[in-house]
């Protein structure tokens, strides 16, 4: 587990990809998702989590942004995509990617976390869950919700 730098920038795009694709979410190509990154990656608002085997071959990635925020004296952390290639999955790697996460941006002070995952992804909702993140705020009895507008 280690942070990625702006050379990873084309296996982060790559994965990006995959995820998008395997999960039939429009996406740009890998190519352009690379250039992206290339720019991204150095930004200290930035930060990807990269999951590498024993060869050095990615095999997923975590993609959080810190944003200020007048809650906490902190940036917020929103976890904006964790992927694990299929066939490498249930092996730890997703909770190792989190847990890297989760340790990466608490050291930069974060306060918290937000993750928006569809309510018809069960699987990865109880992921979550498990670790300790909640989609119902102490003390209440209502879900939260995330609402998107795209331009």
């Amino acid at each position: 587990m280690r942070t990625a730098g702006q050379d990873d920038a084309d296996v982060v795009g790559a994965l990006l990809f995959a995820f998008n694709t395997e999960f039939e979410s429009a996406t740009p190509p890998a190519g352009l998702l690379g250039e992206r990154f290339r720019r991204l990656l150095p930004l200290p608002d930035v930060l990807v989590v990269l999951a590498e085997d024993d060869a050095g071959e990615a095999t997923g990635f975590a993609l959080l942004t810190l944003r200020p925020t007048p809650y906490y004296d902190g940036p917020l952390a929103q976890l904006e995509e964790l992927y694990v290639r299929p066939g490498l999955r249930d092996r730890g790697i997703g909770t190792a990617l989190l847990t890297g996460a989760v340790d990466r941006v608490r050291s930069r002070g974060a306060g918290e976390m937000h993750i928006n995952v569809d309510e018809i992804d069960v699987d990865t909702r109880r992921f979550y869950e498990r670790h300790g993140f909640v989609n119902i705020a102490p003390g209440t009895d209502y879900r939260m919700l995330c609402y998107l507008r795209e331009f």
